[in-house]
């Protein structure tokens, strides 16, 4: 990294982070051992990837998995992913080797124990990563309780609302957290409406689903949408009939996101399940077919609703790009999952940060389930932030370094609050 973009970097890290996009879990938000560290998914599948058998990866458990893993990481030291845990490692654990190998593997092993035991870690990666907050993913039965929710920021996730109220499992635990019946369309209007009063009353800041890359959104009449939960709840709904109850139930969140004042997070493009004999998460991936003009009626029809918008891969960027800068509710939302790369990112960032107005970028979430990687994680983005705004605006348009630094901060904290602001 050049001098100019250094310097940067060295003033992106000091910026305080809102983290709007994770799954962290309240209760238990730091790894418990390296397995936590080694288990994210990211691993596993490129452990797999690279020729560890299954088995190998999800039988074992304590240092024998670790010891799996770490015949296959040498397979991944190219990789992004791997910088992260090295540099993790490092700044946590204080690992000074380059590498993880199989004979060092059990030193970094004891290291993680010793440190991951310690009463104030939770604390401690806090206040190293320079985190204030962090949202999280709840289920839409999740209590709310037991955490300080302004520091562990709830919200709803509604793919189960969406896609599998023919699962009696799910209507149950609807019933139960909304004391609404599932039903009838106006029960399950007025429980939804439940589970947003709850929410926000908790300190929600958002809703989200992930979506398959064939929904195309479009409110039924409510005589259809009737018949096709009676349909899905006797458990004999044609494919028609499914699309159909859940156009009515995503209609239903989005007017309440409108009623409550809540971002509705769209993340658009995934196929799950696609390799069967994948590791745990690592079986979905994309499909290019998938299009933002599938919703077009939504951004339409909700105007008071934005909707910061996640795509799986960077090809679907530039549409992306295109729909933020037509449609005042749409915005970018971070570097999602395959899109998570550098080489992605910068190409991304560019197009974003050169044609979306800056108020309407959201630059980065980690996604991460454990807290320890949120920094290795961000870090790689505001390198990747450094690099473009050193090249393309200080160098290339004469901007200060001061004017770049104001506009890092809105992309990484700014935005953050002003689109997601509390009630």
């Amino acid at each position: 990294m050049d001098t100019l973009a250094q310097r940067l970097y060295e003033e992106f890290v000091k910026i305080p982070l809102i983290d709007p996009h994770s799954h962290i879990n309240p209760h238990a938000p730091v790894a418990k051992s390296l397995n936590d560290i080694l288990g994210y998914h990211y691993y596993t599948e490129l452990a797999h990837s690279a020729g560890l058998p299954k088995d190998k990866i999800e039988t074992n458990q304590g240092f024998d998995q670790i010891e799996q893993l770490a015949t296959h990481l040498g397979h991944l030291r190219n990789t992004v992913q791997y910088s992260w845990l090295v540099e993790l490692a490092s700044t946590f654990f204080g690992f000074e080797a380059e590498e993880v190998t199989p004979e060092n593997a059990r030193r970094l092993f004891d290291a993680a124990e010793s440190t991951l035991a310690k009463s104030d870690w939770v604390e401690t990666v806090f206040e190293k990563t320079r985190l204030e907050g962090i949202f999280l993913t709840n289920d839409f039965d999740d209590p709310l309780e037991g955490f300080d929710t302004k520091r562990y920021i709830p919200c709803l996730r509604t793919d189960e609302l969406v896609f599998k109220l023919g699962e009696e499992s799910v209507r149950n635990r609807f019933e139960a957290s909304s004391g609404e019946s599932a039903s009838t369309i106006a029960s399950l209007k007025k429980g939804i409406g439940a589970l947003f009063e709850r929410f926000t009353a908790r300190g929600a800041r958002a809703c989200a689903i992930s979506l398959p890359p064939d929904f195309a959104p479009m409110r039924p009449a409510e005589s259809e949408a009737s018949r096709a939960l009676d349909k899905v709840i006797q458990g004999d709904a044609s494919p028609e009939e499914a699309r159909t109850l859940s156009n009515a139930v995503f209609f239903m969140l989005a007017d309440y996101c409108e009623e409550f004042t809540l971002p509705f997070d769209l993340m658009i493009g995934v196929i799950r399940g696609v390799y069967a004999d994948g590791v745990f998460q690592g079986q979905d991936l994309f499909d290019r077919r998938t299009s933002l003009h599938q919703y077009h009626r939504l951004f339409n029809e909700k105007k008071a609703v934005t909707f910061p918008i996640s795509v799986l891969t960077s090809n679907q960027n530039q549409e992306l790009v295109a729909f933020s800068w037509i449609f005042p509710n749409v915005t970018t939302n971070g570097h999602w999952w395959y899109s998570n790369i550098p080489a992605y990112i910068e190409t991304d960032l560019r197009a974003r940060i050169e044609a979306v107005p800056i108020n309407k970028q959201i630059g980065y979430y980690s996604d991460a389930y454990k807290l320890e990687f949120v920094l290795p994680k961000f870090n790689m983005y505001r390198r990747c932030l450094s690099r473009v705004l050193a090249n393309d605006y200080v160098l290339a348009r004469g901007w200060s370094e001061e004017r770049a630094i104001g506009l890092a901060r809105q992309i990484l904290r700014g935005n953050v609050e002003t689109m997601f602001p509390g009630r």
